[in-house]
């Protein structure tokens, strides 16, 4: 991939990558591309690559893949050479975080614009996370870097070292007319908490080197939220207490509700009955240790926490945010958060939890929906159906997605196995398409060393079945999505501002409604203590 010459400037280019080896493999021809693609873009501009490690024909790829290789690596860069990090694959941020905080050259985040190849995804959690880390960079995105966008700003990065973009669609909420009901809710709920203060139950944190989701205590203590750091191996061994007759009781009240499950025989490939009952433990075993340590949100470490031991959690994380859920009661006898969710945060990211609990708060003393959840801000395109003119994005997550935000509820919910490169143990998922409706979107985020929220309006929107399985095919087809159209902010701009590759959603039952919400959440976390900014528009184009 690399290309030298004595007389011309060079970039030091990294490819940071996914801890399993085999999600590395897999993208490693991807990866391979862009670099072709991205190496000849820059050979055309006057610029050389000198790449900084080489591929590892034992491993088959050429990724970084531990945050050991990492410092091996930065070990040998020049601290003050201008550095691009070009991601076709989902990264692990802690590899390489250490070296980019002490590079004293210019750095450039660059992702391929690809639902199938997740560098978009991995892109926007190093960004996040640098942007914790104080660490000063660029950002691009492109689909095949030859773009005028992409040409235009990665120049200007070339010959200043730096490149901005344009955020005018993010205002401070001290600007906006704050609805008097919005204020009103939000005071009370910020008294509750300060009074009754809530508890974060974190099944240990770091998971998949997200260092922006991990909020320092100092920063939690002001909003009267508090961790209970709980232990991966407690749920476990939760989960093996479990009796069958209880497992099989949640199975049996989901497939009542109308909920498919594609089981096969394979327990290699193919999802069986074995696995979701180990998933249906799982659930029941969260909720009990969420009600003995008095937890009002919990969060899984997910991928790389339990799947040596257990079938993937997605369907328990799902069912956790849904208010009409399998019943499921403490040792005392007694039904645990009767016809409530029990907020859950995929991946331990504990920004989206105290998101979450908020949203839940806010929503319930609106008489709102309470079911939230985060998405990947996965990708996104143009209806090719004609259906909208609009750009629709796709929000995609593995787990944690509620029934209740999809088509049909439960019987439009099915379940199929987690793609065995990622979970050897395999487990279902709550896969459905979103329904269409009004909803609040939002990312909690740290900067600066402090706690910061940006929150806007969208919608979500129906697409012809035929649509939704190109977008399906184009990123993981197991999962659940939502086709959104974001008000008053473009695909750029929410690249350009967005600090995570994980967004916060919540329906209204009306735009007008959702407005409400929205200011109140926003009010909400102003009184907490942070920093609040609302970008875009409303439904009806009008400014907040």
């Amino acid at each position: 991939m690399s290309t030298q010459s004595p007389t011309r400037p060079a970039v030091t280019l990294i490819a940071n990558g996914d801890l399993r080896v085999s999600a590395n493999q897999a993208c490693w021809a991807a990866q391979q591309e862009m670099e072709r693609q991205l190496t000849q873009t820059l050979a055309d501009l006057g610029w050389d690559v000198r790449r900084a490690h080489p591929y590892k024909a034992a491993q088959k790829h050429g990724f970084i893949g531990s945050q050991k290789e990492g410092m091996e690596v930065f070990a040998t860069i020049d601290p003050t050479a201008p550095l691009i990090v070009a991601e076709s694959v989902w990264q692990y941020s802690h590899h390489i975080l250490h070296g980019l905080i002490t590079h004293r050259g210019p750095i450039l985040t660059i992702a391929n614009w690809s639902g199938t190849w997740p560098g978009l995804v991995g892109m926007l959690n190093l960004n996040g996370s640098l942007t914790k880390a104080g660490v000063k960079y660029s950002t691009l995105w492109s689909k095949d870097f030859t773009d005028d966008f992409f040409l235009t700003a990665l120049r200007r990065w070339l010959e200043k070292g730096k490149v901005t973009h344009p955020t005018r669609h993010v205002q401070k909420l001290a600007k906006a007319k704050v609805p008097a009901r919005a204020q009103k809710v939000a005071q009370q709920l910020a008294d509750e908490l300060r009074t009754r203060k809530a508890i974060m139950g974190v099944f240990d944190e770091g998971c998949m080197g997200m260092f922006n989701a991990i909020i320092p205590d100092h920063l939690l203590f002001p909003t009267g939220v508090f961790k209970e750091r709980l232990s991966q191996s407690a749920l476990y061994y939760a989960a093996s207490q479990v009796t069958e007759a209880e497992a099989r009781a949640v199975l049996d009240w989901l497939l009542a509700k109308g909920m498919t499950f594609h089981f096969g025989q394979d327990e290699a490939t193919e999802l069986t009955e074995a696995q979701v009952l180990a998933q249906c433990r799982t659930y029941i075993a969260a909720l009990r240790i969420a009600d003995e340590f008095g937890c009002d949100t919990i969060g899984i470490q997910y991928q790389q926490g339990l799947k040596d031991l257990l079938p993937a959690s997605d369907l328990t994380e799902g069912l956790l945010n849904n208010s009409e859920r399998p019943p499921v009661k403490n040792d005392r006898g007694r039904i645990i958060r009767r016809g409530q969710p029990l907020p859950h945060f995929n991946e331990v990211d504990e920004c989206a939890g105290l998101d979450g609990l908020l949203t839940y708060r806010v929503h319930q003393a609106l008489g709102q929906p309470v079911e939230n959840t985060l998405h990947d801000l996965r990708w996104g395109d143009h209806d090719q159906s004609g259906t909208v003119d609009d750009f629709v994005w796709v929000f995609l997550i593995s787990g944690a997605a509620p029934p209740a935000h999809h088509i049909g509820g439960y019987k439009g919910t099915d379940s199929l196995r987690q793609p065995p490169m990622y979970f050897r143990l395999g487990g279902g998922t709550v896969r459905g398409i979103a329904k269409p409706g009004e909803i609040v979107w939002s990312r909690i985020f740290i900067a600066n060393g402090k706690l910061k929220m940006d929150l806007g309006r969208a919608k979500v929107i129906e697409l012809p079945r035929e649509e939704t399985e190109r977008r399906w095919q184009e990123t993981t087809p197991e999962w659940p999505i939502m086709h959104a159209v974001t008000y008053g902010v473009s695909r750029d701009q929410m690249m350009a501002r967005h600090q995570a590759n994980h967004i916060q959603v919540a329906y209204a039952n009306s735009a007008r409604e959702a407005d409400l919400a929205m200011y109140a959440k926003a009010a909400l976390a102003a009184e907490l203590g942070l920093e609040v900014n609302l970008c875009g528009t409303r439904a009806n184009g009008k400014p907040f």
